[in-house]
């Protein structure tokens, strides 16, 4: 019993009581594996000691003093049945997980590292640490991972423990310990190729946390370099796997598809079937964000048989999840309950601790799309508290607008916007598209502009979580809802008919009512949702045209929004810089970047060179520059990319992944190409050093301005952040719903 003497004397003192005719209860509280029961063993021996008889049920017969020991106190027990046994003079020791029943309760508390260590004589003192991080000094886990240690594996069981060792967090939480047994063997002198992998891991353990991302690419970048280097292709599929796992960058699905093919192709030369099966679920959840979900269902079904042949379990469970999620994006609400019930019991039978979690996103959709929005108010919030910085806030603010409760949700808008532009994550693109909802009921045109640029490059595709456990509609739904609170309505329009298109050719239904609605066309919407068994879809509030932005009197819900004025000031006050816009004002300290934007200011609508901007105005001439790609050769190139995109197509369903991979990779290098040459409005991008020092240090400069101001002013910082356009020409284009004039 090392590091139990305070439980110890706690058992002796009721024990003690009985020898002298007083009876007592005590309950043990603690978590499976915390030594309740090793507990109940000593007080047992320390009981016959003292010559008192053990019981182990209230149904024993007899009276007076004597130990009963109540092994994993159940309801059946009740306080009646304790007080019995007190008051014929029984020293009650019950054991459980969760405190009830109104007698003395003793918490165990896990075991320190030296504690640990006098369990586990002869063992190294990395290898205690290591256990002791990784069963949080809980003995009967501790005692179970030290038994598995083989015989002098010394210091090496450090990193074995590391890289095999499953995480205690779930999606999106943190294994603290775990990250901390990472690190230590990261800073060990490794082979590069178990560097790499310890790397990877890190760095994907590192997801939960929202402050991290400049660190996790860090890790993810020399992993990669290390594992190519090492020639080994079950080294390469890990980290390459590891990468899509710990970057997750929602710009990235083409990517994400091109380096699946190589995760499956990597894995079959190392006859790794784990990661085999990794590389096809990212495939699908690839081909979902790239809105081909015929190509996505045929590639999870590969998933689930690969996880049947390779006898996997839980590859089972996982399909049927995301089975649930297409039979709800189709309108196949049955089936799709159907399903979560079976996911959660077949999860629960193969030991998948999170299986509710699986379907709750299912289950939350449905809810919004029959009307019960409001339920999962709470809900949401609640995993905001306990996984901060991963959006659920903006969900939560979501089902307030879908609730009727405007007001309150476009609130959120103007809390949740600065953190949620500066973003990212796997749940980042369907924060974006929530907040963008909500937004179409009536925020400010400003926040509108911002939401609208940042799903604009997004255009075409699919909103899907994380790993496609929600699949939410197309962005062009989301983007003509925004259009359409800016006044535009042409742009609206085409947004609208392009996702009516999609949703068509997908057969989802749901998002075809909720965007017809939106389009205006209520009969079709109506008729759609009542063969669903659904509520009709609101429609959109009621919005002017572009020159004449929405008024507070014109929408009474978004009162609180407007920024209140038509000029806004910015101007120096010694070294400060003043900022006044309607209801917000602020005081900054003089950086290069206000210079820069002052300049932008004065011209709006015009374009500055990088050069001009740089040098406070025009005549700065640099050397020569000389064309990127000509007209001919940006042709080609194009022609190729739409040759490719036919090829990779046809790749992609005869699942012929080697070529499926090749036509990926020349694809993104010629997209590459074509971004580094492509200029504003398209005209051909020119070589010049001088140039391009110019605009990399005016974009930073300006960009940490906007970082300052979003705190202290976040209506400004989302209108310059549409605003400002920047490259190696730049200009101030005010997006709707801006000042009338700057005063500078």
């Amino acid at each position: 019993m090392i590091g139990r003497r305070r439980e110890l004397a706690a058992v002796r003192r009721l024990l003690d009581g009985a020898v002298a005719g007083r009876g007592g209860c005590l309950i043990v509280v603690g978590p499976p594996g915390s030594g309740k029961t090793a507990l109940g063993d000593a007080a047992a021996d320390l009981a016959r000691q003292r010559g008192l008889p053990v019981d182990r049920s209230t149904a024993a017969d007899g009276a007076g003093p004597r130990l009963v020991i109540l092994d994993d106190l159940d309801q059946a027990t009740t306080e009646a049945d304790l007080d019995q046994l007190v008051r014929g003079g029984a020293a009650v020791l019950a054991t459980t997980v969760e405190a009830r029943h109104p007698c003395q309760h003793l918490y165990l508390a896990p075991l320190t590292e030296a504690e640990l260590a006098a369990a586990l004589p002869g063992m190294p003192n990395g290898t205690v640490h290591a256990v002791w991080l990784l069963t949080a000094g809980w003995p009967g886990p501790a005692l179970d991972l030290a038994a598995a240690v083989p015989p002098g594996a010394g210091e090496d069981a450090v990193v074995e423990f590391a890289l095999t060792s499953p995480s205690r967090g779930q999606f999106l939480t943190l294994d603290t310990g775990l990250v901390r047994l990472l690190e230590d063997a990261a800073s060990r002198a490794l082979p590069p190729a178990t560097r790499a992998r310890v790397l990877v891991r890190l760095a994907g353990e590192m997801l939960g946390d929202p402050s991290a991302p400049a660190r996790r690419r860090e890790l993810v970048d020399e992993a990669v370099r290390l594992a190519r280097d090492s020639d080994e292709p079950g080294t390469l599929a890990e980290v390459l796997d590891g990468r899509l796992h710990a970057l997750w960058d929602p710009a990235a699905a083409d990517e994400r598809l091109s380096t699946a093919s190589q995760i499956i192709d990597l894995s079959r030369r190392a006859g790794d079937a784990v990661l085999e099966r990794r590389g096809l679920f990212w495939r699908f959840v690839a081909l979902a964000e790239l809105g081909d979900l015929d190509a996505a269902e045929a590639a999870l079904v590969a998933y689930a048989r690969a996880g049947e042949r390779d006898g996997d379990p839980e590859a089972a469970v996982i399909a049927l999840s995301r089975h649930a999620v297409l039979a709800l994006v189709r309108g196949r609400f049955e089936l799709a309950e159907a399903l979560a019930v079976e996911v959660t019991e077949a999860g629960r039978r193969v030991g998948l601790a999170d299986a509710y979690r699986l379907t709750a996103s299912v289950r939350g959709r449905l809810a919004l799309l029959r009307g019960d929005a409001a339920g999962e108010v709470a809900t949401l919030r609640a995993l905001a508290r306990r996984l901060p910085g991963h959006f659920f806030e903006v969900t939560a603010a979501r089902a307030l607008a879908e609730s009727g409760q405007i007001t309150e949700a476009l609130l959120e808008v103007d809390r949740l916007l600065p953190s949620v532009l500066a973003g990212a994550g796997p749940r980042w693109l369907g924060a974006v598209a929530d907040l963008a909802f909500v937004a179409s009921f009536g925020a400010a045109p400003t926040a509108a502009a911002a939401l609208y640029d940042a799903l604009l490059p997004y255009a075409g595709r699919l909103v899907v979580w994380g790993g496609a456990n929600t699949i939410a509609g197309p962005v062009e739904d989301y983007l003509g809802r925004l259009a359409a609170r800016l006044g535009r309505s042409d742009e609206a329009r085409a947004h609208f008919d392009r996702a009516v298109a999609q949703e068509k050719r997908l057969g989802a239904l749901p998002w075809l009512a909720a965007t017809l609605a939106a389009r205006g066309d209520r009969a079709q919407a109506a008729s759609i949702a009542e063969g669903l068994g659904l509520p009709v879809p609101a429609g959109l509030p009621v919005s002017s045209d572009e020159t004449s932005p929405p008024t507070a009197s014109d929408n009474p819900s978004a009162a609180h929004t407007e920024p209140g004025a038509d000029v806004w000031r910015l101007g120096r006050d010694g070294d400060d810089w003043i900022i006044d816009a309607g209801t917000e004002h602020a005081r900054l300290r003089d950086v290069r970047g206000f210079h820069f934007l002052r300049t932008l200011l004065a011209a709006p609508g015009q374009e500055i060179a990088a050069l001009d901007l740089a040098a406070g105005g025009a005549g700065l001439v640099g050397s020569a520059p000389g064309p990127v790609l000509d007209t001919e050769a940006r042709a080609a190139y194009r022609k190729r990319l739409d040759d490719l995109a036919r090829q990779m197509d046809v790749a992609d369903r005869t699942g012929d992944v080697e070529l499926a991979a090749t036509f990926a990779a020349e694809r993104s290098a010629l997209l590459a190409e074509l971004r580094r040459a492509a200029g504003l409005g398209g005209r051909t991008r020119s070589h010049s050093a001088e140039a391009e020092r110019a605009r990399v240090n005016a974009t930073r400069a300006l960009r940490a301005v906007l970082t300052r101001l979003e705190p202290v002013a976040p209506i400004v910082a989302a209108h310059l952040r549409a605003s400002v356009h920047t490259g190696s020409y730049f200009r101030y284009q005010p997006a709707a719903g801006g000042p009338t004039r700057w005063q500078l």
